[in-house]
């Protein structure tokens, strides 16, 4: 049964551990986890080393959070904290970190799926597979700051105004910025179907 702690914002919450209770930030770190270890895992593949990043993300947050001043949202400043945390890792332990920042091989490409399904049949099969193929493919060609913004739309559904706060440029530019990458892989497509 869920406890009505569950039902407190991350804000009630941020002020609660600002003004000394511990408990909160569990609460914080409980809501959190999940997302924070998503995050981590398309940069890092091993496991162990996925929760050891996420341990380290939850510190230096907490350490942080008595400057955070709520000028965005806490999720969107965790999720800039997790991922500069990954890339300093990979860093740290001479590996070249991606130079975007989702790893499209490693993205829940469900609402793409449920766009494709289709009949099982071994062309309709083909098509997807195919399909699938160029839209990755025309994927990793965007321009980073293009395929950000639209893998913080499409896979992490983010909204405007936190995929601003995460890339730090206002949300006209952001909404630009994916109205020019989808125009990309539409592209791609059509030339896919003719």
């Amino acid at each position: 049964m869920k406890s009505d702690q569950t039902k407190v914002s991350d804000d009630q919450l941020v002020a609660r551990v600002q003004k000394g209770d511990k408990g909160a930030f569990d609460l914080l770190v409980l809501k959190h986890q999940y997302k924070v270890h998503a995050i981590i895992s398309r940069y890092i593949k091993d496991f162990d080393e996925v929760n050891d990043i996420v341990q380290e993300t939850f510190l230096k947050a907490y350490r942080a959070l008595e400057n955070f001043r709520s000028e965005s949202a806490f999720y969107t400043w965790l999720y800039r904290i997790a991922v500069n945390t990954a890339k300093n890792y990979l860093v740290a332990r001479n590996r070249r970190p991606p130079s975007f920042d989702i790893d499209i091989a490693d993205t829940d490409y469900s609402e793409l799926s449920s766009q494709l399904q289709n009949l099982d049949s071994p062309e309709n099969i083909l098509a997807k597979n195919e399909l699938e193929l160029v839209i990755n493919s025309a994927i990793k060609k965007l321009p980073g700051d293009l395929r950000t913004a639209l893998m913080l739309r499409e896979f992490e559904d983010l909204s405007y105004e936190q995929i601003s706060d995460i890339m730090e440029c206002p949300v006209g530019t952001v909404r630009s910025r994916i109205f020019r990458a989808r125009e990309a892989l539409e592209e791609k497509i059509k030339e896919m179907e003719s």
